[in-house]
């Protein structure tokens, strides 16, 4: 599957458009992982709990935005774009999103 974050692929000619798709996940963390990233912000640095929180989530997404334009019948997806919000302390939701296409092979 190609993913770009433009409104087409470059080099390939757009065949037909498969419409709108989109993949999220609400992830957080163990409590003993979320304990050390507390500690962490005393004394400064990044928080590497959040931060592999975070890429399993969007890894996640863009996984079930890839299923979903496959069950389409796309091949790519252009106009890909990806949001976060917290949904309550400590859990975030990560949305993909994009426009299913058809491109020349």
């Amino acid at each position: 599957m190609i993913i770009v974050t433009t409104e087409s692929v470059p080099g390939k000619e757009t065949k037909e458009y498969k419409g709108f798709v989109k993949g999220s996940t609400v992830q957080s963390k163990h409590i003993g992982k979320d304990i050390m990233a507390g500690l962490k912000t005393i004394v400064g640095g990044e928080l590497t709990e959040y931060t592999e929180m975070l890429d399993e989530a969007r890894e996640k997404a863009i996984g079930r935005m890839v299923e979903e334009a496959r069950s389409k019948g796309a091949n790519a997806i252009v106009c890909m774009r990806l949001e976060s919000s917290a949904v309550m302390q400590n859990a975030s939701e990560i949305i993909a999103y994009g426009t299913a296409v058809t491109v020349e092979e």
